[in-house]
């Protein structure tokens, strides 16, 4: 299976009062490991748009173990786990040391500048 690992450091910008990770920075990272894992093979979702396909959340899920806090540095471990002609799953586990704080689920389905599904490029598809 495709796998890849960045790290991301807490920022203040993006914690709560408490000055923990707040929730919805969780799906942000995501984005960013997702972003990542293509572009270590020599892809970029800019070259994916520029030609057409475009990749959208269609559903996203996140499991909570432990908080998060300013400063902590995370590892996110992102796995695509599934994929078909229109659509990509990723695994992401994230990490505080050794512990492990979240894990989530995306699906990703592939549309056309017209918003309507169409498959991916084959070497997307066969991403496993």
């Amino acid at each position: 299976m495709l796998t890849g690992e960045i790290q991301i450091r807490v920022r203040y910008a993006e914690t709560d009062r408490m000055g923990l990770l707040h929730h919805a920075n969780y799906l942000v990272y995501f984005e960013q490991a997702r972003t990542e894992l293509l572009r270590a093979r020599q892809e970029s979702y800019k070259e994916l748009e520029d030609q057409g396909f475009f990749l959208v959340v269609a559903k996203a899920e996140v499991k909570y173990k432990s908080p998060a806090h300013y400063d902590d540095v995370l590892t996110i471990r992102t796995t695509v786990t599934r994929t078909s002609p229109v659509r990509l799953e990723h695994k992401y586990e994230v990490f505080r040391g050794a512990v492990l704080i979240a894990e989530g689920l995306t699906t990703l389905a592939c549309v056309g500048r017209d918003g309507k599904l169409r498959e991916m490029p084959a070497w997307l598809a066969e991403a496993k």
